[in-house]
């Protein structure tokens, strides 16, 4: 058993208010001090665990809410849409709205680490997502506040569907159509005077071409294939 002092029970609970947790009583305070320490400051006792189950419940949180929401929608889109939902980058950006890391026990180097901020972000979002249905075994304290979270980034990402990342929310598409992940071949264009399309990427689907386009680099050179194809092919 964790012994939480005065003070860490103070920032758990302030915590809870910020994330409008309504019946903090039936939180388990333990187990958000959990979700709250990353693996530098203890190898056994930290999110980790509870991280992996709060992957699942974003994800089936985030399914629900698409399929009461947008009930003739395909599940093609709801997957895409689903793939920004739950990414990495998505889930910092809930986390930092409020102001996760200021509950989050870690190390000075994780702390400073902007390269991995995003990274540490999602997995505490998750983690405390983890806690709370671990807490009373449902959803009663994770859908209150966290729906209206998931309901207007659906509504962004359905303005743009895939707005922040086209690779994924293309192979979120081609997984649930057709079991398979999306081919990109990418070639340098040696001829091309300007450094903004150096290179040329093509996106394939076993022997069909979904799409392409230019960029600076390989990977956005990639990422304009795939929204090429996203829009030409899946969002069309």
């Amino acid at each position: 058993m964790v012994f939480l002092d005065s003070r860490r029970t103070k920032q758990l609970e302030t915590c809870l208010q910020k994330l409008g947790v309504s019946d903090s009583l039936a939180v388990n305070l333990e187990l958000l001090d959990l979700a709250l320490t990353h693996p530098t400051i203890s190898r056994e006792n930290n999110y980790q665990q509870l991280e992996f189950v709060g992957d699942s419940v974003v994800r089936l949180v985030a399914a629900e809410i698409l399929l009461e929401t947008y009930p003739d929608e395909l599940v093609g889109e709801f997957a895409a849409i689903r793939s920004i939902l739950v990414s990495d980058r998505t889930l910092a950006e809930f986390a930092d709205n409020y102001g996760l890391d200021r509950y989050l026990l870690m190390s000075e180097g994780v702390a400073q680490d902007k390269l991995g901020r995003v990274s540490w972000l999602a997995d505490a979002f998750e983690a405390v997502l983890g806690a709370l249905y671990l807490s009373t075994k449902n959803m009663t304290l994770v859908r209150p506040w966290l729906d209206p979270l998931l309901l207007k980034k659906a509504a962004e990402i359905r303005s743009d569907p895939a707005r922040q990342n086209y690779k994924d929310a293309l192979q979120e598409w081609t997984q649930a159509q057709y079991k398979i992940l999306p081919d990109y071949r990418v070639s340098e264009q040696q001829k091309n005077p300007s450094h903004y399309q150096r290179f040329f990427a093509e996106v394939w689907l076993k022997d069909r071409k979904l799409g392409s386009g230019y960029g600076p680099s390989k990977k956005m050179a990639e990422q304009a294939a795939a929204k090429d194809a996203f829009f030409s092919v899946v969002h069309q």
